[in-house]
């Protein structure tokens, strides 16, 4: 956010995320950045609110953080060489009016196959436990990818600035 030269403040949500509600992957992030922006409207009634979540697809199944060191080597070990989706849900709330808006940002990732051993050097290294699909694009697990497509690489790394961008111009036209 501090990209765009506006100003924020983060606050985590007081939501807990769950991924194990009975929507598909599409309308699953979406739901979820909701709920997040929501849990903060009383402590925020004056603001605009952004959520967001994230989630990995594959095969219409829905990876999400692993949460221990096996899991993560599970989940690198089924995506190697294969193309999945990466779901980025976006939700902009005014809590004064309760007005929303929401943008989904969908990027095809292409992963590299993977040795045991190279998804094992990987997983040690970084540790990607707390993140869908167990990876990090921001560093070496750059690395593990052939190719990324979708329409804005910061969605890949958590965040698609220019649908935000989108977002508020939308809310109110800030970014005129």
């Amino acid at each position: 956010m501090g990209r765009l030269g506006l100003p924020f403040v983060a606050v985590p949500p007081l939501y807990e995320e769950e991924h194990d509600l009975d929507l598909p992957p599409d309308e699953l992030v979406l739901e979820l950045a909701e709920r997040k922006a929501r849990s903060l409207v009383e402590l925020h009634p004056k603001s605009y609110i952004l959520g967001s979540d994230q989630v990995v697809e594959l095969d219409g199944r829905i990876l999400g953080k692993p949460g221990n060191v096996e899991a993560a080597a599970s989940q690198l070990a089924d995506l190697s060489g294969r193309t999945h989706r990466l779901l980025t849900g976006v939700v902009l709330m005014d809590a004064a009016s309760g007005r929303v808006e929401r943008v989904l940002d969908v990027h095809m990732m292409t992963m590299r196959s993977l040795t045991a051993d190279q998804i094992v050097a990987y997983v040690t290294r970084e540790m990607p436990v707390d993140c869908s699909g167990s990876y990090r694009v921001e560093g070496p697990g750059i690395a593990l990818f052939k190719s990324m497509k979708g329409d804005d690489f910061t969605g890949i790394i958590g965040l698609p600035l220019t649908k935000v961008v989108d977002l508020l111009d939308v809310m109110q036209g800030v970014c005129e």
